[in-house]
């Protein structure tokens, strides 16, 4: 009986432990799970496990490797945040796998990627050929975003950050001496004060840089 009861205090104590780090962690967590996510989260589930059934081991040195791993999570989020090429390691970038009706077989077997993956994933989207795709874009999450052929609203990020996305400017066929001066016309002479910028319809977005943030 003992046993029980002290069991259940630990499930109650590593569910709320659990609630209050994965809340201090962000609402992102819920709506972008990306590989880092995915292992973090794993192996967090283990930990709680063990340190719910092992009634030997300290709720304390039970929970150390759990808040290790949200350390480790929160403090690579913090890096990613200040570095785009760290993040785009850890977490990779989006990559097109069709371009006008036409899949990109190269990218396709580099992500393991079958025909019957992007069929599928096509009648999900309710789209009935792959003629009717413009573009395709493998997410980080893994899921597939399409674009159809005339979807005015087709649009993709040109700079993040002060970093012009080169992958990007590629897949609107776009280089990057055309976006400089393109922006230069515009009056923006320094990329990297520019913190969005967007093209669509032949129409710039841009927003720059809040000056007051450190």
């Amino acid at each position: 009986m003992d046993e029980i009861v002290i069991t259940l205090l630990r499930t109650l104590i590593v569910f709320l432990v659990l609630l209050a780090l994965f809340r201090f962690m962000g609402k992102k967590e819920l709506g972008e799970i990306s590989l880092l996510d995915i292992i973090v989260s794993l192996m967090i589930a283990e930990l709680a496990v063990i340190s719910i059934e092992d009634l030997s081991v300290s709720m304390v040195r039970a929970l150390s490797p759990i808040l290790l791993l949200i350390f480790l999570r929160v403090t690579l989020e913090m890096i990613g945040m200040k570095s785009q090429g760290f993040r785009k390691l850890v977490e990779g970038t989006p990559v097109l796998i069709i371009d006008n009706g036409k899949l990109i077989e190269t990218n396709l077997r580099k992500h393991k990627y079958t025909l019957e993956d992007i069929l599928f994933q096509l009648r999900q989207a309710q789209i009935a050929d792959i003629r009717e795709v413009e573009y395709a874009v493998l997410e980080r999450s893994g899921t597939i975003s399409f674009f159809r052929k005339g979807d005015s609203k087709f649009t993709l990020p040109l700079i993040l950050d002060g970093i012009i996305q080169e992958n990007n400017l590629k897949i609107v066929k776009k280089t990057k001496d055309w976006l400089v001066s393109e922006l230069k016309k515009r009056g923006y002479d320094q990329i990297e004060t520019i913190f969005y910028c967007s093209y669509m319809n032949e129409q710039f977005y841009i927003q720059k840089k809040e000056t007051n943030i450190s």
